[in-house]
């Protein structure tokens, strides 16, 4: 038997909090791979931040030796993120593979995720093992979840695998299943190489390190590769394999998965999806299926303290090194500041880069709204990408507006189906799809403007279905849209950060709302303050912050009335020229409350 025929690729999918990186621990540990002082819970999630949420961000391969009937097998399991805003790399990470286990949870049973991933691995061909995690629970519906899958992939239940990451059981009779199962690769090692990158991360002292899976060929130590889509050329100073650190050797044949260092000077360079073959023995064409990362939401980011513009900048700088997805450009607001508009695949990579920068980087930092990208066709026949709702041009220049649109799988118990119905109706959805999955659960498919998807609607969501519900979404594409620019003025003067895109439907409710809650956080001056909300030059609506107020006629306790009246018009004179040169200090929350408004 060949080393490639005792060799199984494979990864891990499931929803996230399903014991994804739990049942990779037991693996590590049955395997022999970990042992000892090395064995930790989520020993593959490195991140602090992963511990925490529970959730795998950056994927980490890893590659297991385990013996059967005295055969040893070289089993390499390529981890992958448990999220869906980077659904590109999971699908990357899956052409990697020729198998995926598909780990439910035996308590919550099939969820959004769990069916949008198996369709991802079922597009790529690969085998699918089913398997329900955390049996041991005094919760655990073995048998409804098996019935469910059953239904799902149309498999037997005695296929379906019965384990318990937590306590180890089933996992000898799982790693046995991989073995039978998942079919070994298949590949030429003389053939010219072919190899797919399937993530990279930045390392200080050898440059960007590719994480690749070799199709075809054989890579070693010296060669001089080219990356195809970005028709660059780099030497390989290092190759190897995975354990906990990398592993160096001499040569990656077809079959493996392993690293080249490229000695790139930026992460940028070495994209995921991206085919690596030799500079001087090229192969025919490049893998399908590689598509650039874009960015689908976009967020100011600004320091609380000016004097911390350089620091930001520089925390961008070197979290980008390791982060190809997340682009930033330099930005200015009236309101806030010297800042940066930094893209994001989603809300969630948004909040963990926004974390990352306050802890590793001790920044105080102001986000402004989550925005998306318009397509702006000008009546002069320019189309104008916008991120930024201040850049938007004004109604009497713009043609055509178009906003993105996602589809949105929605998995409920059936007793909630109206009110997310309710909800994704108020927010311009329009239901494609209902089916059940079992006599007590709901898909329900969607398609809504992502706008709207990532100010609040998750969280009522969850509201509204007492947390049962989980949501799955994949973009579609820009569609037109009934959109305006609404502007919020105080004293007259719009504050550029709190500009925002809005359905013209709903611009009278939004932006009476919005004045509302702004009225209750800025605090009181010793003149008026007006808020406004407005479309172009059109005030949609208005509130006014009551000054303090001395009473000034006090002291006249009779005598004439143009006494009082003296004194009052000497008070008004004074307030109106403290107003022209007073300046009113918008607080912080004021700009979170755009994510607070009630529809």
């Amino acid at each position: 038997m060949t080393e490639m025929e005792r060799t199984r690729n494979f990864c891990i999918i499931a929803h996230i909090d399903h014991g994804k990186s739990t049942l990779a621990d037991r693996l590590l540990e049955y395997t022999g791979t970990l042992k000892g002082k090395d064995l930790k819970a989520q020993v593959l999630d490195s991140m602090d931040l992963e511990q925490e949420r529970g959730i795998t961000i950056k994927s980490h391969p890893i590659r297991m030796t385990y013996a059967t009937a005295g055969v040893p097998y070289v089993l390499n399991l390529i981890d992958t993120p448990g999220h869906v805003d980077f659904n590109y790399e999971v699908s990357r990470s899956l052409a990697a593979c020729e198998g995926a286990l598909l780990v439910v949870d035996a308590v919550q049973g099939v969820q959004a995720q769990t069916i949008n991933n198996l369709y991802l691995a079922v597009e790529h061909g690969l085998t699918i093992l089913p398997v329900i995690n955390k049996i041991d629970l005094a919760a655990a519906r073995t048998e409804y979840v098996a019935d469910q899958l059953g239904d799902l992939i149309g498999c037997q239940r005695s296929e379906v695998m019965m384990v318990s990451a937590k306590s180890g059981a089933g996992i000898d009779e799982l790693l046995a299943a991989i073995i039978a199962q998942v079919p070994p690769p298949v590949g030429d090692p003389e053939a010219p190489v072919k190899a797919l990158i399937f993530d990279s991360l930045f390392d200080p002292y050898v440059g960007a390190v590719a994480y690749l899976r070799v199709m075809e060929g054989t890579l070693r130590k010296g060669d001089k590769v080219k990356l195809i889509r970005q028709d660059r050329v780099h030497d390989v100073g290092e190759i190897g394999w995975f354990r906990l650190q990398r592993v160096p050797r001499q040569h990656l044949s077809a079959g493996e998965v392993g690293y080249i260092a490229t000695g790139a000077k930026d992460v940028r360079h070495i994209r995921v999806g991206d085919t690596v073959t030799l500079a001087d023995r090229p192969c025919a064409e490049p893998l399908a299926g590689y598509a650039e990362a874009k960015p689908m939401v976009f967020s100011g980011f600004y320091p609380t303290d000016n004097d911390a513009y350089n620091e930001l900048k520089d925390a961008l700088q070197k979290l980008q090194l390791n982060d190809a997805a997340l682009t930033w450009e330099p930005e200015k607001s009236a309101a806030l500041g010297f800042g940066f508009r930094c893209g994001f695949l989603g809300l969630l990579h948004m909040e963990i880069v926004q974390e990352r920068l306050e802890r590793e980087y001790d920044l105080n930092l102001i986000a402004t709204l989550p925005n998306v990208e318009y397509e702006v066709d000008t009546k002069d026949g320019r189309t104008l990408l916008v991120e930024n709702p201040a850049l938007m041009p004004p109604p009497h220049e713009t043609a055509e507006i178009r906003e993105p649109i996602v589809r949105a799988a929605v998995i409920t118990p059936k007793e909630y189906i109206g009110n997310v119905i309710q909800i994704t109706l108020e927010r311009r959805g329009v239901q494609r799809k209902m089916e059940y999955i079992d006599t007590e659960r709901v898909n329900l498919e969607f398609d809504l403007p992502l706008s709207e998807l990532v100010v609040d609607y998750y969280d009522k969501l969850k509201s509204v279905t007492k947390g049962y519900a989980s949501l799955d979404y994949e973009y579609l594409a820009h569609r037109p849209g009934d959109l305006i620019r609404l502007d919020l003025l105080i004293n007259g003067d719009p504050v550029d950060a709190l500009a925002c895109i809005v359905h013209r439907d709903s611009a009278y409710n939004w932006g009476l709302e919005l004045c509302r809650k702004l009225k209750e956080l800025i605090p009181r001056q010793m003149f008026q303050v007006a808020i406004q909300a407005s479309i172009g030059t059109r005030v949609v609506a208005r509130t006014t912050v009551k000054p303090f107020r001395k009473n000034v006629t006090a002291k006249c306790y009779g005598g004439d009335i143009s006494r009082k009246r003296k004194l009052l018009e000497k008070q008004k004179e004074g307030k109106r020229r403290m107003k022209q040169v007073g300046a009113v200090e918008i607080p912080q929350e004021a700009f979170m409350a755009l994510l607070k408004v009630e529809r």
